[in-house]
């Protein structure tokens, strides 16, 4: 099991930037794809983003895509969200989540086993 903490979310106007980080402990880190996700208020949880085990590999939601950059740090076990010219929409409580596997582009959180609490990521207009 992988222990997962986020950090970094606030309160940011529309066209802002924020970096979130997921500090990650427990099994080796190294060995797997990593996700970020997202709830809005009555929503479901969606997709946002993922990189592989490596982190030569991503892919995101169309939604995100061009604004959100997903990376990560194999030394600090840290994976990062790099969210630029946000809007309102992308309000939500962001989650980073450890894949069962080791490439990217898994979007179904079924294949997701280990998930940390959520930073909210507030975008005014």
């Amino acid at each position: 099991q992988v222990q997962l903490e986020e950090s970094g979310g606030g309160l940011v106007q529309a066209g802002g930037s924020l970096r979130l980080s997921c500090a990650a402990s427990g099994r080796t880190f190294t060995w797997f794809a990593m996700g970020w996700f997202r709830q809005a208020p009555g929503k479901e949880r969606e997709f946002v983003a993922s990189i592989s085990s490596g982190g030569s590999r991503t892919s995101y939601a169309d939604s995100v895509k061009g604004r959100f950059t997903i990376s990560r740090d194999n030394v600090k076990n840290t994976v990062y969200l790099l969210m630029s010219s946000l809007k309102p929409e992308d309000t939500a409580n962001y989650y980073c989540a450890r894949c069962r596997y080791s490439s990217e582009g898994h979007s179904e959180q079924h294949k997701y086993d280990d998930w940390g609490q959520g930073t909210q990521v507030t975008v005014s207009s």
